[in-house]
């Protein structure tokens, strides 16, 4: 709801007052600073123990949702690209690709030479019965604006 407010207050700050306020609709961004209880850190967090040789098991919901997960560099760099405009404006900021959760497992148990089937546990109850079961934005406008 946060996030919603701010964009139409950006938006009715830019026709009222003529404020240079831009709005950057960002999709998923990850970076090593990204605190614990993302899924991405809590993966790779649970990954990393098992190759030290816990024997926890992850649990995790429905590993078939998609998102587009981008670098968050790449994302602050759009971000500035997007203050030397010569008019403010909104935009949509995403890697214009997804990928399963599936595959963001498969790949962190793969770089420890670990086969993730033998650790992680789908379990039904973390389903989110309101998740997206995709993610994925279009970046063409920020394509043509800043290549």
């Amino acid at each position: 709801m946060a996030k919603a407010a701010s964009f139409w207050q950006a938006v009715n700050y830019r026709g009222s007052y003529q404020i240079f306020a831009s709005d950057g609709i960002l999709f998923n961004h990850e970076s090593p600073l990204r605190p614990a209880n993302f899924v991405e850190k809590k993966i790779a967090s649970a990954a990393c123990r098992i190759a030290r040789g816990s024997k926890e098991h992850l649990y995790r919901g429905d590993l078939l949702i998609e998102r587009g997960w981008g670098c968050t560099p790449e994302y602050v760099e759009a971000m500035r690209l997007m203050l030397q405009l010569q008019e403010p404006d909104k935009l949509l900021m995403a890697t214009g690709t997804s990928n399963k959760l599936a595959e963001f497992v498969d790949y962190a148990f793969t770089q420890l030479v670990l086969e993730w089937q033998d650790h992680v546990v789908i379990d039904p109850e973390l389903f989110r019965p309101t998740d997206l079961s995709s993610s994925k934005g279009n970046l063409e406008e920020a394509e043509k604006l800043f290549g």
